[in-house]
């Protein structure tokens, strides 16, 4: 893999195994740099959700370049991505195949799949429904490519109609044309959100285990339109939902916004075992649950996609106790893919020396441990 002016990176070349690799260096080393820019091989802005902008270099060029090598059943692929400064259009990103270039980054799909569990989403079951949605879009995404365009064309769709609304002259043509573009999309996002609950939900139940250190969850979609394609035929749910978007137009331009619809949903989350709703968990169950749900979403993307996908995940051995440091590695070690681990300590991949290639991160260099 090569870096240039990627976040602290000038120039790296890094070569990991396949297998478990392990980062380790102090805090502010750029252990999370590398595996962010692993994230941005896939579809969507990376684990940080980051400007292009700010992934530059500080003091270089302002672009930057990223390049992977995928090892296929039959041959090699090279992936490329980066910036470029525009006259007319300013930072732009683009894509490399084989180092031909690409319309957009969904051709990489065929290729590569990426999991990743970072500690901004250790707060996830009690946060906001919104990173929960964006949790589950981010699911949804390793498994179809297509997804993040349909939510951004949703969002497009509804501040669309929330400007329609803004007028209190309000073209009745016009409202319904954009209200059938949201309808349509909105069941497109909300089927495909269900879909993937509903196959995550069997890969869990398939492993359920009472006794494990990482306690099944139960995953349930709240919403609307969730629960009209549930128990109906898309076309006639678009036509429900549309007929409610035209009823409800009064209060939504009171509100300034669309109350209903998939923009709205939210992902239930409950400890199995325990029967009881994640967001009252301790801060060390909550961890587990989200790493074995992490965990079931990678043996997912394998089973559909054929793809074993690598897995990014950071400072991950944070409130996991040193029985479920252990259980975590076996069961990395059984999935078979390519896992990235940062950590401070080393002392936390204790047991992992004969199974894992271990790096040293300092600022601006990754060497053999």
């Amino acid at each position: 893999m090569l870096l240039t002016d990627f976040r602290s990176y000038a120039a790296l070349d890094i070569r990991p195994a396949a297998g478990l690799v392990v980062l380790t260096g102090e805090n502010g080393a750029g252990k999370t740099n590398l595996i962010e820019a692993i994230s941005l091989l896939s579809p969507g802005r990376g684990l940080r959700r980051a400007d292009l902008a700010d992934c530059a270099r500080a003091g270089g060029p302002g672009t930057f370049a990223i390049s992977a090598e995928i090892a296929g059943q039959d041959d090699t692929i090279q992936l490329g991505t980066g910036t470029e400064i525009q006259a007319e259009n300013g930072l732009v990103r683009r894509y490399r195949l084989n180092r031909e270039p690409v319309a957009s980054i969904r051709a990489f799909a065929d290729y590569i799949r990426i999991v990743w569990l970072t500690p901004a989403m250790d707060g996830l079951f009690a946060g906001p429904a919104g990173e929960r949605r964006r949790f589950l879009d981010r699911l949804v995404l390793a498994l179809d490519s297509e997804h993040g365009g349909r939510v951004n064309a949703l969002e497009r769709a509804l501040r669309n109609r929330n400007r329609l609304l803004e007028n209190a002259a309000r073209d009745r043509q016009w409202l319904d044309a954009a209200e059938r573009e949201v309808a349509e999309l909105a069941v497109a996002v909300a089927a495909a959100r269900n879909e993937t609950v509903a196959h995550l939900m069997q890969v869990i139940l398939q492993d359920k285990d009472t006794a494990s250190p990482f306690p099944f969850a139960e995953l349930t979609l709240d919403g609307d339109v969730e629960d009209l394609i549930a128990t109906r035929p898309a076309l006639e749910a678009e036509d429900i939902y549309r007929d409610r978007l035209r009823q409800n137009r009064a209060r939504d331009a009171a509100a300034g916004r669309t109350l209903i619809g998939p923009h709205a949903a939210d992902l239930r989350v409950m400890h199995g075992p325990k029967q009881a709703e994640a967001e009252r968990a301790s801060t060390g169950e909550q961890k587990a649950l989200l790493v074995g749900i992490v965990l079931a979403h990678a043996r997912l993307v394998a089973a559909l996609s054929g793809i074993k996908p690598i897995i990014l995940l950071d400072e991950i051995a944070a409130h996991l106790d040193a029985a479920r440091r252990a259980a975590l590695y076996d069961r990395l070690t059984a999935l078979g893919s390519q896992v990235f681990m940062t950590g401070a300590d080393r002392a936390a991949f204790a047991g992992l020396e004969e199974r894992a290639q271990f790096f040293e991160v300092t600022p601006g260099r990754v060497d053999p441990a």
